[in-house]
């Protein structure tokens, strides 16, 4: 081992052992932690030089991802840090001119919708035979997290086939009562789109797309929901509503109305998640959750998708939470600050009044 694969072991061994979500490495400071969304820097640790990056992120690549690397300026994999049976989702890129890394911490065991502290509606989602439900929010906000649970949920629960397509390949599943296929983009396959078509030759019941990037990888997991998959997806949306209008915008006008009807024949809900600062230290997650019901449905149909929140915060009977509410009954409990509350509100000015 050269001193350059010693220093990445410790810094690997430092993040798991602080229990940090990322590790950052770039040029002139020393590696940075982030612990509950706050970035530190390892003080003790030398800044870092040109040729450290070089080196460093030399150890964390293979032949292929190198080459890959220099060809397209920037490489997304996964490193399996074997020591702390840990794994770390690794993007390496440039920027003015040198080598950064971001390295994210993916824990070994995968946690349980109720560990997670997850709405229990949530449950509700693992049993349907067909359907698409969507985990939406921010980057960095948890969504493969309670994707992972879900998906896990099914496995120690379902006899069935389920494939996930992923860039890269998070967390790992054991296979319980179901079998599990985890494609990797790149090493598995060349697209979400390619791997996607291939499933229905695949004979899945299960469908996990890591994100859905394009019309055409869109397209296809609603026909794969309606066609007697259950689908789960990712999108980088702040609302339920939102994410309504970026699946219909993302098609040519002339189809708009057609994927409107399939996404409000196929919808099972959409999970729209925030990792909130909580008081006593850590994140918590706040989630809007809409369920499918006529009404929803018939407001996809209708391109009534503004009335979305509306129907979702007076359909609390049918398991639906508004974002405001999870918001405000997290500072009720005192899980969070009224700070942080209205920081990762979409309405402020409703939460205060939910809260008086």
């Amino acid at each position: 081992m050269n001193n350059y694969q010693k220093q990445l072991k410790d810094l690997l061994t430092i993040t798991c052992q602080e229990q940090a979500s990322d590790l950052h490495l770039c040029v002139d400071h020393p590696p940075i932690i982030r612990l509950t969304g706050r970035l530190i820097p390892l003080v003790k640790q030398k800044k870092l030089s040109s040729e450290d990056l070089k080196n460093l992120s030399g150890a964390l690549m293979q032949d292929d991802q190198k080459a890959r690397f220099l060809a397209q300026k920037e490489v997304d994999f996964s490193y399996n840090f074997i020591e702390k049976e840990a794994r770390f989702r690794v993007n390496i890129f440039f920027q003015s001119g040198e080598i950064s890394c971001a390295l994210r911490l993916i824990p070994a065991k995968i946690r349980t919708i109720d560990e997670l502290n997850l709405p229990p509606v949530l449950h509700e989602f693992t049993t349907p035979s067909q359907g698409f439900v969507l985990m939406t929010g921010p980057s960095s906000h948890g969504k493969s997290t309670t994707l992972a649970a879900l998906i896990d949920e099914i496995n120690h629960n379902r006899t069935d086939h389920i494939i996930t397509i992923e860039d890269p390949i998070e967390y790992v599943f054991r296979d319980d009562r179901a079998i599990i296929d985890q494609r990797e983009v790149y090493q598995d396959t060349l697209s979400f789109a390619r791997a996607l078509r291939s499933t229905f030759r695949q004979d899945p019941d299960v469908i996990m797309v890591g994100e859905m990037r394009d019309p055409e990888t869109m397209g296809t997991a609603i026909t794969a929901a309606e066609t007697g998959h259950l689908v789960f997806a990712t999108l980088h949306t702040n609302s339920a509503s939102q994410t309504i209008h970026r699946i219909v915008d993302s098609f040519p006008s002339a189809q708009q109305d057609q994927i409107r009807a399939q996404l409000s024949g196929s919808l099972l809900g959409v999970v729209s998640q925030r990792l909130v600062p909580r008081i006593r230290g850590g994140l918590i997650p706040a989630c809007e959750v809409m369920m499918a019901s006529p009404a929803v449905a018939n407001l996809i149909r209708e391109n009534k998708i503004h009335e979305l929140p509306l129907v979702i915060e007076t359909s609390a009977e049918k398991g639906m939470i508004s974002l405001n509410r999870a918001l405000a009954d997290l500072v009720k409990r005192k899980e969070i600050s009224l700070e942080n509350a209205l920081t990762y509100s979409l309405n402020p000015v409703e939460l205060k009044m939910l809260i008086r």
